[in-house]
């Protein structure tokens, strides 16, 4: 479990000053990079190395709003990994109150730079064990 958090600018707002709800996809993918340069796994390491990870589906629930100001942690958590696959959930709570705010999942992929399926099992094994030791703690 990894957590990030984040303080709410006013351009994330609509004219009511309630978060747009775009803005939840973007954090989690903040969170989900944050938490793989926390594994050891850096975004710019894996495209040095002809990985590329697109996003295969995203879902956000919406619970409560958030609000300019507001600042909220987001959590997230591998639940899924075959070495070709990644699945990870996110929390958003507010970060004073403690509320949850918001949930989601995101499923991603790896690929060669030519879109080929890859397996980082076989072809990077390091990178695979640093997520495979996170799955193991869930």
């Amino acid at each position: 479990m990894f957590t990030y958090e984040h303080k709410v600018q006013y351009y994330e707002t609509d004219q009511m000053g309630i978060v747009h709800h775009s803005n939840y996809i973007r954090w989690f993918e903040s969170a989900r990079i944050e938490f793989l340069n926390a594994l050891g796994i850096s975004y710019a390491a894996m495209e040095e190395h002809g990985i590329i990870s697109p996003v295969l589906h995203v879902e956000c629930d919406y619970k409560d709003m958030v609000r300019f100001g507001d600042t909220v942690v987001i959590t997230a958590d591998i639940v899924k990994y075959n070495g070709v696959k990644l699945d990870l959930t996110y929390t958003v709570t507010d970060k004073s109150t403690g509320k949850l705010r918001t949930t989601g999942l995101s499923k991603h992929c790896f690929l060669h730079k030519d879109g080929k399926p890859m397996s980082l099992k076989r072809e990077l094994p390091e990178l695979d064990q640093l997520l495979m030791i996170d799955m193991e703690q869930v």
